[in-house]
C-alpha cells in the first residue's frame, strides 16, 4: 500500500480537478515519503503508521529497551541505555524503499555491552548494541500521532473502518473474492466492476426486504 498513495493522489486530482484537503488512511500508507508528499501539498493527513496502536499499549510504553523509550540528548546527539551507557552517534546511512525513495538514518552505538547484566533483555546481536534512528520520520510521526489522537482524528478513525473495512470483509471473506481470476487491467477492471455491482445489489435487496417488513 505504501507505494500506491502518490498514484492515488494523482488519479484523484486528474479525475476531479482538485485535491483532497484531508486524507484518512490506515498504517499501510504511513511512510516518510507519503507524509512528506501530503505535507508538501497542504493535505491534512490522518494517516496511521506501523506500531501506532502498539505504542499506545502499556507494555510497549514500559519497555525500557525499546529505541523510542531510550533517553535522547538532542543537544549533544546521543542516547542512553537502561544500564546508563551512552550510545554515541557514529554516522549517517541511507535506506532506499521499494519504489526508490531515499531516507537518511542516524546510527548510534554503545561501546561496553560485554558483561552487562541487562544485555539479555536489551539485544541479541553480537558485539555492542547498534541502533538506527530516522529523526525526520519521527518528527512526521509525532505530527501524525497528535492528529490521530485529537477529537477530529478520533472521529475519522471511527468512521474509516465502518465505511471501508466492512466492504472489504464482505467481498473478501463472506463472498470469498480473494483473488482475480482474469489477467490484464481491462479484464480485472470488468471483474471487479461485476463484484461491486453484485455487492450493491445485495445491499439494495436487503434494504427493500427490510422495508417490506
Amino acid at each position: 500500500d505504501t507505494t500506491t498513495l502518490p498514484e492515488h493522489l494523482e488519479g484523484f486530482e486528474s479525475h476531479y480537478g482538485k485535491q483532497s484537503e484531508s486524507i484518512v488512511a490506515d498504517a499501510g500508507y504511513g511512510s516518510e515519503q507519503n507524509y512528506e508528499l501530503m505535507e508538501g501539498q497542504g493535505i491534512t493527513a490522518f494517516v496511521k503508521y506501523n506500531y501506532f496502536h502498539m505504542e499506545q499499549k502499556r507494555k510497549d510504553k514500559q519497555d525500557p529497551f525499546s529505541v523510542q523509550n531510550l533517553y535522547y540528548n538532542q543537544q549533544e546527539d546521543f542516547y542512553v541505555c537502561p544500564a546508563g551507557q551512552k550510545l554515541s552517534f557514529i554516522g549517517h546511512a541511507t535506506r532506499v524503499s521499494a519504489n526508490g525513495y531515499t531516507a537518511q538514518v542516524s546510527c548510534y552505538q554503545a561501546r561496553r555491552c560485554e558483561g552487562c547484566p541487562m544485555r539479555s533483555g536489551c539485544h541479541k546481536a553480537k558485539g555492542d548494541r547498534l541502533i538506527e534512528v530516522n529523526h525526520r520520520l519521527n518528527q512526521l510521526k509525532d505530527k501524525a500521532r497528535e492528529r490521530l489522537l485529537s477529537e477530529e482524528g478520533m472521529y475519522h478513525r471511527s468512521k474509516r473502518p465502518i465505511e471501508v473495512e466492512a466492504v472489504f470483509g464482505q467481498m473478501k471473506s463472506n463472498n470469498r473474492f480473494t483473488r482475480f481470476t482474469m489477467k490484464g487491467l481491462e479484464k480485472v477492471a470488468v471483474e471487479f466492476g461485476l463484484m461491486a455491482i453484485a455487492h450493491n445489489l445485495r445491499k439494495w435487496a436487503k434494504k427493500w426486504k427490510d422495508k417490506a417488513f
